[in-house]
């Protein structure tokens, strides 16, 4: 084509290009406050776009789920293994207040469980808490050779793997319909369950390496504000008041602190 034919080759688009904008400069941070169950409460920052028109901010927070490992909130690496699940209740000014919505084992320990020539035994119960929560709790056990055996393998029969199963089935739909949903976490987290399975199930046939795998939140009941504050006050910082002297006590008094002055 002969230049200078076409002229509109020549002119530049109207409002071909807008300015670019750092797209950050929209965003706004939260802090995420963990439940005071934990020893560590502060556990992260999460980012949403500002507040603009109808489009509230908190509201774009609330159901955000994050995933935080115990290891952290306990400040003890011996819990790294464990990864707990916490979703955004509310949101206070900028802090965003979390509870319990699942826990799950990593998956470099499960696989570093499983070996050959073991049998795996797997359980899992719905129970619901005094407080109505639905919770599904999975538990995962090991097969181990017994004292002084020779034999190279130790599988267990199916009959065996049943009654094994039925003992994990009874500690945990008693572990979960005893109390509410914030004494259950605080047993997950501090008690070892695992043994007490074995220890049940050693007559049966000798396991190992039991624990509960999984925890899913499967039903909630209706958000309640003051429910949700019970998970963030701890019982140790409750005002207990002052301690009151007897009334027949008599005061101490400094010689020469009588009179006007």
């Amino acid at each position: 084509m002969a230049v200078g034919k076409n002229k509109r080759l020549t002119k530049s688009k109207k409002g071909s290009r807008k300015k670019a904008i750092d797209p950050f400069l929209k965003k706004e941070w939260y802090k995420l406050i963990a439940p005071t169950i934990f020893n560590k409460t502060e556990c992260g920052k999460t980012i949403i776009t500002k507040t603009q028109g109808q489009k509230i901010a908190s509201d774009g927070l609330k159901g955000r789920i994050v995933e935080v490992s115990l290891a952290d909130l306990q400040d003890n690496e011996e819990f790294a293994y464990r990864k707990i699940k916490l979703c955004v209740e509310d949101v206070q000014g900028f802090n965003c207040l979390l509870n319990f919505h699942g826990m799950d084992m990593t998956r470099d320990k499960v696989c570093s469980l499983i070996k050959k020539k073991q049998s795996i035994i797997e359980a899992s119960v719905d129970c619901r808490t005094t407080d109505g929560y639905i919770v599904r709790m999975f538990c995962i056990a090991f097969t181990k050779k017994q004292e002084g055996q020779n034999k190279v393998t130790c599988y267990a029969k199916s009959a065996q793997s049943r009654a094994i199963r039925a003992k994990m089935v009874q500690h945990m739909s008693e572990l979960g319909s005893k109390g509410d949903l914030k004494t259950l976490v605080k047993e997950l987290i501090a008690k070892p369950i695992g043994e007490q399975i074995e220890k049940d199930a050693n007559f049966i046939f000798p396991i190992k390496d039991c624990y509960i795998r999984k925890v899913k939140v499967l039903k909630k009941p209706k958000f309640d504000v003051t429910s949700l504050m019970e998970w963030h006050t701890s019982d140790a910082k409750a005002d207990t008041g002052a301690a009151v002297k007897p009334e027949g006590e008599a005061e101490e008094v400094v010689a020469g602190s009588g009179g006007r002055y």
